[in-house]
């Protein structure tokens, strides 16, 4: 049985209403992310007492996911993010500091 990530959920473990913006777990994952996978390609919940057993591989499946959004496991200072910037959260206020 292989480990691959959720279709439902795309790996984020919640789903968010489009309309009400409100979220949840995942169903088909129960909020894990992950699901096992048999040879058929049938996906199927992972069981809560297989989880101490695969938790490494977990681990390892979530941090290539983050990697693919960009993740570079540090966070950035709001004046670095692109989304912050031309607003007040993305000007550095150590800029004009003198030493």
């Amino acid at each position: 049985m292989q480990i691959v990530r959720c279709i439902s959920c795309d790996g984020f473990g919640w789903i968010e209403d489009d309309f009400t913006g409100e979220s949840t777990d995942c169903d088909w994952c129960a909020g894990i992310g992950y699901v096992y996978r048999n040879g058929q390609g049938v996906d199927s919940k992972i069981p809560r007492e297989d989880w101490a057993k695969v938790a490494g591989q977990l681990e390892a499946l979530e941090a290539e996911r983050l990697r693919e959004m960009g993740y570079q496991g540090a966070a950035k200072k709001p004046w670095e993010q692109d989304i912050r910037e031309g607003t007040q959260g993305g000007q550095n206020p150590y800029e004009n500091e003198s030493d």
